[in-house]
């Protein structure tokens, strides 16, 4: 065969690749919908649980939800790009940025449940922040940091050397260079990490399971130290409780549904974000 055929067969074979995954995605979004379109309501979204999670609304595990997300990210983010600079742009090929990048690889290959056992030692017990958003923010903030890290590496290695060749021949300090010409320049790749990063952060049980995601609690949260409830566990308890499935059903893919559109909405807003740097860059 010659080139162009192989070419041909390559191309072909990844259309088929992407069409098969997109099939897939687009058969869950609409089981999802099917079955969980029929609970949303404004009580559903905006009423306190009852009767142990059968019946009521889920306002307060989607306001525990987006604290989460919140929570994690404030966290996670900065020392995540912090890193990623500091490996980049400061740190040479040495033993420890070896080290380094190896305990990175190790972290983010970590399960999630040994994460959740690692936040109730130290945050939950060690430094006695109880069962508590707190918690379970840092824990998760843990849990995604590899990613923002590589996301945020990948995305410098990706500014053109020229970049900071130019600024530094200008007498612009290193700081001031990466400040100002390289970080705006990686700030797409840089989302791309963060939008992972919240998907995770929104679906992940385990971790919260251990460090202050609450069974049943049919009320707000007041501070950063109080339990709370959240969308992945209470959808977690619903379809396997022990309750009437068939009672549950509509709820737990309403639930399922609202989480959905809680990711697709924030990585929405981040796309956006992308878009609007790029566009500054193109300019």
């Amino acid at each position: 065969m010659n080139s162009n055929t192989n070419e041909k067969i390559a191309f072909s074979l990844l259309i088929l690749a992407t069409l098969i995954v997109t099939g897939f995605v687009l058969v869950i979004l609409a089981y999802i919908i099917l079955n969980g379109y029929g609970a949303i309501s404004i009580e559903f979204l905006t009423q306190m649980p009852n009767r142990m999670m059968t019946a009521g609304g889920i306002f307060p595990a989607i306001v525990g939800t987006i604290a989460l997300i919140i929570g994690s990210m404030l966290v996670a983010l900065p020392l995540g790009v912090m890193a990623a600079i500091y490996l980049n742009e400061y740190a040479g090929e040495s033993r420890t940025t070896w080290l380094i990048e190896m305990a990175i690889n190790n972290l983010a290959g970590t399960p999630s449940v040994v994460f959740g056992l690692f936040g109730l030692a130290l945050f939950v017990k060690y430094f006695d922040f109880g069962p508590s958003i707190l918690s379970a923010s840092l824990t998760l903030a843990l849990l995604i940091l590899p990613v923002i890290i590589r996301a945020s590496e990948e995305a410098l290695l990706a500014v053109p050397n020229e970049y900071r060749e130019s600024s530094l021949a200008l007498g612009v300090s290193k700081w001031q260079t990466i400040r100002y010409v390289v970080l705006p320049a990686a700030i797409p790749g840089v989302v791309t990490g963060s939008v992972l990063s919240i998907g995770r952060v929104a679906g992940e049980t385990a971790p919260i399971l251990f460090t202050g995601a609450a069974y049943f609690l049919p009320r707000m949260p007041d501070s950063i130290y109080s339990q709370f409830m959240a969308l992945p566990y209470h959808l977690f308890v619903l379809a396997t409780a022990g309750t009437n499935i068939s009672e549950t059903r509509s709820i737990q893919y309403g639930t399922a549904l609202v989480l959905l559109i809680i990711v697709l909405g924030i990585n929405l807003v981040a796309v956006v974000i992308r878009r609007h740097y790029r566009n500054k860059l193109k300019i």
